[in-house]
């Protein structure tokens, strides 16, 4: 059995918004909408100051409170540990984006839809082919790029990253890249580990 689920490495990430690029294109998002995103934040007293970058997901929880609270069955969990939603079943109740501690949940309107990326409504060839997948007023989120992921690829965000900072693979292998990286650093911690969600995303620093 799998369990996909991804590592960042703070000492890598540069910020510079690849993945969120990378992202938005392979799944043909809409204005305003984001799988992913890449906080920052300082620290230290001047002169000393430094940055730090936070890149962002859906963090797959294998305790997920989107799953338990969705009403419908529109969430649920693949058997590889990738939480997933059904557009055909999910009903625009927005009890999952509620529910969701790291607020990575986004509805889709028809609004949206119409006005495109560039806010004219004249949509482009690339949203017109990319639009067709959303169904408006549902609610859509990071599936991993799960069509990659069971073509043997991984993620967009994850190839896009010039620095190696997004690792992804099965946390069940204890030879996967997430696994060794995070034996030779240490360890990973989890977002929000007090929410006790068991999410699939681990952070190093």
């Amino acid at each position: 059995m799998a369990r996909m689920g991804m590592v960042f490495d703070l000492k890598r990430c540069i910020g510079c918004n690849a993945c969120v690029i990378g992202c938005k294109q392979e799944n043909s998002l809409p204005d305003g909408v984001f799988f992913t995103k890449t906080l920052s934040e300082d620290y230290g007293v001047y002169p000393s100051v430094k940055r730090v970058y936070i890149p962002t997901l859906c963090n797959h929880c294998e305790d997920a409170p989107c799953e338990k609270v969705c009403p419908s069955g529109a969430t649920y969990t693949r058997d590889d540990g990738i939480v997933m939603v059904d557009g055909e079943k999910c009903i625009g109740c927005g009890s999952c984006a509620v529910a969701c501690p790291y607020d990575q949940r986004s509805q889709v309107s028809k609004e949206m839809l119409d006005r495109g990326l560039f806010g004219e409504g004249q949509l482009t060839d690339f949203e017109k082919q990319g639009y067709d997948r959303f169904t408006p007023g549902t609610v859509i989120k990071c599936d991993f790029c799960s069509n990659r992921v069971d073509a043997g690829l991984d993620p967009a965000c994850v190839v896009t990253c010039p620095t190696n900072a997004r690792i992804f693979g099965d946390f069940d292998d204890p030879d996967s890249k997430p696994n060794r990286v995070m034996r030779e650093r240490g360890g990973g911690q989890a977002p929000l580990a007090e929410k006790n969600t068991k999410p699939k995303v681990y952070y190093i620093s």
